[in-house]
């Protein structure tokens, strides 16, 4: 784009306007190279410890780009803003890498969210952590909190992760899945699982938890399509044991706060995949400017301004969404979690929808592994799945109606 798009908002304070500079120099000069290099590495490389996604962690925490999410004196409108400004040009940077920046903030989250001051320290900002969620038995179902979307003869399996009490603490055992974001470079979780109360009950409980501790194994890098930036991986526990205020959540509380980690995910989702759409249109107009076919750019042709001009209309279209969404639910009481699944899955599917279009554009020289637009298109296919596949989504938003 001639004009990017920030520099249309008139209403961007000073603070905003900085937070965004940092942000697409950051996301131009360091996330965006170093996926591109990581994408073509080996699923362990990835993680090996001269890898260049050692110095893009130690970047994000010296700029500070977290930091205002976790600020309990920062606006909340404001941070809305800054969660839409920051998280789309971390999006339009690299897609993984922005996810692994992002949940890399769930444990610390958590842990001040609880209040507890000895937990605070344990695990203080700047800790690597994971959102240990999905299980293997358990995928986008694990988002079903209320049971409403399960076939009438269905029925919930095992879980395969367990937390029981056990004296003045927690005795965690089980396995979470290969999909559990920085699962095996983690050095704590946010760990969502189910809890046997010692009492004869069962229900589900979320726990900040030690990766790094005897009685956790890690398994090997899932090897992925897209998003290879990012890693992902299980995680073995065999009898970690954890004091008693390792649980932030209990079960008679479950369900709303797990509504409220969903809608911040998917409002995350959102303006990740809103910039990553964007890094797709403006590769696809510099590319049509460029592009010599018969004489004239490629951009010269009525077939492709057409296209050009529908790929910007969805991205605005979802940008829009995601901005509503995000200020909405950051500045309410309880959050509304089918707005934000509407912004997840909206701003995804554009995102897929610009990249293939895209693509489209690109033609031959778009398949080629050398070329930024077939990394993207991959990149935004996986976006449909995680953090719940948007069909599953759809029909938990829809229940809420």
């Amino acid at each position: 784009m001639t004009v990017p798009a920030m520099d249309l908002d008139p209403e961007l304070t000073e603070l905003e306007k900085a937070a965004w500079d940092t942000a697409h120099r950051f996301a131009r000069d360091v996330l965006r190279p170093a996926g591109q290099k990581l994408d073509k590495l080996p699923a362990g490389d990835v993680i090996a410890r001269d890898s260049i996604l050692w110095d893009v962690f130690r970047q994000y925490r010296e700029l500070g780009l977290g930091i205002f999410e976790q600020d309990s004196e920062f606006p909340l409108r404001d941070q809305a803003r800054m969660r839409c400004i920051v998280g789309e040009e971390m999006g339009w940077g690299d897609a993984g890498l922005a996810i692994s920046l992002g949940v890399s903030n769930f444990p610390s989250m958590m842990a001040q969210m609880s209040g507890n001051r000895a937990l605070i320290e344990r695990f203080p900002i700047g800790t690597l952590g994971c959102w240990a969620i999905t299980e293997p038995d358990h995928g986008s179902d694990m988002i079903n909190f209320e049971g409403t979307i399960g076939h009438p003869n269905g029925r919930a399996g095992r879980p395969n992760c367990l937390a029981r009490r056990d004296g003045n603490g927690w005795v965690i055992s089980g396995q979470k899945s290969a999909w559990v974001s920085n699962g095996t470079i983690a050095e704590a979780a946010a760990l969502f699982c189910a809890v046997d109360m010692g009492d004869g009950h069962m229900g589900n409980g979320v726990f900040v938890v030690p990766l790094n501790e005897d009685g956790v194994k890690k398994g090997k890098p899932t090897d992925k399509i897209g998003q290879r930036a990012l890693n992902q991986g299980e995680i073995f526990f065999d009898g970690l044991k954890v004091p008693m205020d390792s649980m932030v959540i209990p079960p008679e509380l479950y369900r709303a706060t797990a509504d409220r980690i969903l809608c911040l995910a998917n409002g995350g989702m959102g303006t990740t995949f809103v910039g990553c759409a964007r890094a797709a249109l403006e590769l696809a107009i510099d590319y049509a400017k460029t592009r010599v076919q018969g004489e004239v750019t490629i951009f010269a042709h009525q077939s492709v301004k057409s296209r050009l001009f529908k790929m910007f209309q969805k991205v605005e279209a979802a940008r829009a969404l995601n901005h509503r969404v995000i200020r909405i639910n950051m500045t309410r009481e309880v959050p509304v979690l089918e707005m934000a699944i509407a912004s997840k899955v909206t701003s995804t599917q554009v995102a897929f929808d610009v990249a293939s279009d895209a693509l489209q554009i690109f033609g031959g020289a778009g398949i080629s592994r050398d070329c930024p637009i077939e990394k993207i298109f991959r990149d935004a296919r996986i976006s449909m799945i995680e953090d719940g596949c948007n069909e599953v989504l759809g029909m938990v938003a829809a229940a809420r109606f």
